[in-house]
């Protein structure tokens, strides 16, 4: 099933999401749902908090992009703990489902390290860097109920502000289904 995508001024898009156990209702369903759900809007990552579910669950799929580098990973996060980031900082254009038609730059560092659980609750900590990182801490501030505009100037916030409060009542949509906290079209 395709979730709708939650959309900017969702209260939901900024809490810190809950950790869950092994026995949470529907669980492999609800993978399966987000995989559809990301793969039907053309994503290469989503965090539950996007498909309204305030869980510590994030899916990373870059399998479809052309950087042969990572075009190999795919993988589930659950109850991830960002455990370290370091390394040169470096700037990149950042999208989010959630807040389409809006790109921004975004420094962060190059190197991670995260402890998280597979889809088997097999727990990993594994050291990522280069895109795959970034792709991983732009999701992990999903859980954590921060988005990649907090993480742009406060000139560039005040030029987006009607972009981004057009796109919270549902004035600016995306080629998928959205959620808006308020309609007002």
């Amino acid at each position: 099933m395709i979730y709708p995508i939650i959309a900017y001024g969702h209260p939901v898009l900024r809490a810190k999401c809950e950790e869950i156990t092994k026995d949470h209702p529907n669980l492999k369903e609800i993978l399966a749902n987000m995989q559809e759900t990301m793969e039907n809007a053309e994503g290469i990552g989503l965090a539950a908090p996007q498909v309204g579910l305030s869980i510590r669950v994030f899916i990373v799929d870059a399998t479809k992009m052309e950087n042969e580098e990572i075009n190999h990973f795919k993988q589930i996060f659950i109850n991830p703990k960002m455990l370290d980031e370091w390394d040169e900082p470096w700037a990149f254009e950042e999208g989010c489902l959630s807040i389409p038609k809006i790109r921004e730059n975004v420094i962060r560092n190059s190197n991670i390290k995260i402890k998280y659980l597979d889809e088997n609750f097999k727990e990993h900590t594994k050291d990522f860097d280069g895109m795959i990182a970034r792709i991983i801490q732009h999701e992990y501030d999903h859980i954590e109920g921060v988005l990649f505009t907090d993480h742009i100037t406060s000139l560039r916030k005040k030029i987006l502000k009607n972009k981004l409060r057009a796109l919270s009542t549902g004035k600016i949509g995306a080629h998928y289904r959205m959620k808006y906290a308020s309609k007002k079209r």
